[in-house]
């Protein structure tokens, strides 16, 4: 693994980065090893978010970065969800999506294929999602305490359908807690999008 790639990943030198990969492009290196390096460099950053050393910023721009070195291999798909299918949306009588755009970035760049629903997404929604993509981790988002009862409606439709069984429903956003979690009856709570995708990644690699 090209170790110079993981740092400037880690590091979010993006100039430096882009000519590393191109570099390697050029020196026909495998394409899945390119990408392990800057996955690698994306695994440091989270990391380094979750100590308190980076931020929000910090954590988009990766995303950002993350992306266009893909965008270098041109036609030739970079790679390929290694994490399944993640469905994504705002909960109903919600509309805000900044929170949600933060975990759809964070989520993508780091393997998952995102099925996002967007905003003020009803209950009957996010059912059909999960049974045309079969996914096996749904993610609720939530800016607004009024929306707290949506929540749990999503909760419980989805388990009244019996598509939760083997799934895991994670919930977030800014005013969303621990007595929330209880409240709404979802299995898992993420205090921000790297927490949830370190949960979510356990759940499906278990």
């Amino acid at each position: 693994m090209d170790q110079n790639i993981v740092k400037a990943m880690a590091d979010l030198e993006e100039e430096k980065l882009f000519s590393l990969v191109n570099d390697a492009i050029s020196a026909n290196t495998p394409t899945v090893e390119i990408i392990a390096a800057l996955q690698e460099g994306l695994a440091i950053v989270g990391n380094l978010f979750s100590e308190g050393e980076y931020f929000i910023s910090e954590l988009l721009l990766a995303a950002e970065v993350f992306q266009k070195c893909q965008d270098l291999f041109g036609e030739e798909k970079a790679i390929e969800p290694i994490y399944g299918t993640f469905v994504l949306g705002t909960v109903e009588g919600d509309v805000h999506n900044i929170g949600k755009n933060i975990v759809h970035a964070v989520f993508e760049s780091n393997g998952f294929s995102m099925l996002d629903l967007g905003v003020d997404v009803p209950p009957a929604k996010f059912i059909e999602a999960i049974k045309e993509s079969d996914a096996k981790v749904i993610g609720l988002s939530c800016l607004l305490t009024t929306a707290f009862e949506a929540m749990k409606k999503t909760v419980d439709a989805i388990r009244e359908s019996g598509l939760a069984d083997g799934r895991l429903i994670i919930i977030g956003g800014g005013p969303v807690d621990e007595s929330v979690l209880a409240y709404s009856g979802a299995d898992a709570y993420a205090k921000d999008a790297q927490q949830g995708f370190f949960i979510a990644r356990d759940f499906v690699t278990e």
